[in-house]
């Protein structure tokens, strides 16, 4: 093999390397305290029926944490990682948030983004304890 071959070669193995560790690397650094999404019911009387988001329409694989949360009370935990590398590689609780708060900003209120599923309504937020 002819040496600028082979230096081609290993610069494009370096290249592919560093995007693999970019991909992977982020999803394990922590810092900081844990968060979970957790989602509080609500009283139907106490709820705008009109501004709650969807739940049932709501992907599981778009919004995991949200979805494990209306279903058990609270998502598993997710570590913020260090200088806010990790967050722009990764999913957060933050993104699933604030896409819920730009689907319907009427459900938005102090304590989290109101939301449905059926006929119970919750308010889901992101905390540091479940």
């Amino acid at each position: 093999m002819r040496p600028v071959t082979r230096n081609a070669v290993v610069v494009l193995l370096l290249v592919v390397v560093g995007l693999v560790a970019l991909g992977a690397l982020p999803g394990l650094l922590k810092s900081g305290g844990p968060y979970y999404v957790t989602a509080q019911q609500v009283d139907a009387a106490e709820a705008n029926r009109s501004a709650a988001v969807d739940a049932t329409a709501l992907s599981e694989r778009q919004f995991p944490y949200t979805t494990e949360a209306v279903r058990n009370g609270t998502s598993d935990l997710y570590w913020k990682g260090p200088w806010g590398i990790k967050e722009s590689f990764t999913h957060s609780p933050f993104d699933e948030v604030s896409a819920l708060e730009a689907r319907n900003r009427s459900a938005v209120t102090d304590a989290g983004v109101l939301v449905r599923d059926n006929a119970t309504f919750y308010r889901v937020a992101v905390r540091q304890r479940p």
